[in-house]
């Protein structure tokens, strides 16, 4: 996730953050002395931003992860025992996430816990392992992360953003006809998080035959992109992939090449994937696709998990009719926690990192009840699964542009 987001108001918070319940829910932050643990509550803790430059993707993230957890405990828990989860809000820095962490595991030794950005968890990465007690997850899908071998310890619940851009040079390669090889330019921020998977995406384009005829980059942000839109007219690429960015400056590329009457092709990758992008750009975001690794809230998707998912919001806050993305990934996240811990458990073993890591290395062809449109394994530590989405405007939503597609 970037460190940079501009154009995000309160009324955005509480808009994507569920409402007004839910910015209340997601103020309520710290450990609660009130809160009493019994000894055999399956802890979760949590780092998670509730205000600052992305509160917007925190309150919506620990909304998911709270009401989860609440669901799961409604229907007998984990190998019969409660979850619990506590957090503390870390304003996006990286400091404060750490010392939340250090916080949290003194006092409660949680099995688990969710980070919220790639600095943090890989600031804390070697504390993991000295500890061997926690599995972490988060709202990075920072490529590394997804490696076993540096991060024996962390998961992504979802593709790394290196898979992310593999699923959407895969949909490219599914749409080309002929034998003309398709064009793409690569429009990436100047960033660690917009660098990632580059050196990826330009092994895998030319492995599929796909012409990269331009790679841009740019500040995050707000930025005047006059000179790389005529870059880009020059090249006229068929398809351009963001990634590194929230929203600006993809919507001054998307308005300005659209008025010079360009027929290119936009994509994205997850943080660009929910509606903030189509309410902010209005209607030159139709068209515009993304990966998405989960099924949208207000999607027809079925399954149990899913339809449990949208009961519970319906029962518990009946004036919510979407819940965004990192609403379904934090619950999503939760499931796997929830899995990892059913396996160890019933496996008679106790609660190490070691034996977490193992459990959550067995999660083979694993449905998910509707979260995510294929069954999923974990021996990578990550998801290599999405579906392409579109804008449909006239609509205020994403809707399916090809099938589920699952790297190999």
């Amino acid at each position: 996730m970037s460190s940079t987001m501009r154009g995000v108001s309160r009324r955005d918070l509480l808009k994507y953050g569920g409402g007004a319940a839910a910015l209340g829910l997601a103020l309520k932050t710290g450990l609660d002395p009130r809160m009493a643990l019994a000894a055999d509550d399956i802890v979760i803790g949590g780092s998670l931003p509730m205000t600052g430059v992305f509160a917007f993707a925190g309150i919506a993230g620990h909304q998911g992860l709270n009401d989860f957890v609440e669901w799961k405990n409604a229907n007998g828990g984990v190998a019969g025992r409660q979850l619990r989860y506590v957090m503390e809000d870390t304003g996006y820095k990286v400091d404060v996430s750490v010392a939340a962490f250090k916080k949290i595991t003194a006092a409660h030794k949680p099995p688990f816990y969710f980070g919220d950005s790639t600095g943090f968890e890989k600031a804390i990465a070697s504390e993991l392992v000295q500890l061997g007690t926690t599995v972490m997850s988060g709202a990075s899908f920072a490529s590394e992360l997804a490696d076993p071998g540096r991060y024996p310890y962390h998961f992504i619940a979802g593709p790394s953003y290196a898979e992310q851009v593999g699923i959407l040079l895969q949909h490219i390669k599914n749409e080309a006809s002929g034998g003309t090889a398709p064009k793409l330019a690569l429009v990436y921020s100047d960033t660690e998080f917009g660098r990632d998977p580059i050196a990826s995406a330009k092994a895998r384009a030319k492995a599929l035959g796909i012409e990269l005829v331009d790679e841009i980059v740019t500040k995050p942000g707000s930025v005047d992109v006059s000179a790389e839109v005529l870059k880009l007219r020059r090249s006229r690429p068929d398809y351009v992939i963001f990634h590194g960015y929230v929203l600006s400056p993809i919507n001054e590329f998307i308005v300005q090449m659209k008025q010079m009457g360009l027929k290119t092709k936009f994509m994205g990758t997850y943080y660009t994937m929910d509606k903030l992008l189509i309410d902010q750009v209005g209607e030159p975001s139709d068209g515009f696709m993304g990966v998405m690794p989960y099924n949208y809230y207000d999607s027809d998707a079925s399954g149990a998990n899913f339809e449990a998912m949208r009961a519970w919001t319906k029962q518990h806050a009946p004036d919510v009719t979407y819940r965004p993305v990192p609403y379904v990934a934090s619950w999503f996240t939760g499931m796997l926690f929830a899995e990892i811990a059913r396996r160890v458990l019933e496996g008679g073993q106790e609660m190490t990192a070691k034996n977490m890591k193992a459990a959550l290395e067995s999660i083979e062809n694993w449905d998910t009840g509707g979260i995510i449109g294929l069954p999923i394994s974990m021996k990578t530590h990550s998801v290599p699964v999405g579906r392409i989405y579109q804008v449909k405007f006239s609509e205020k939503r994403y809707v399916p542009a090809s099938d589920w597609i699952a790297l190999t």
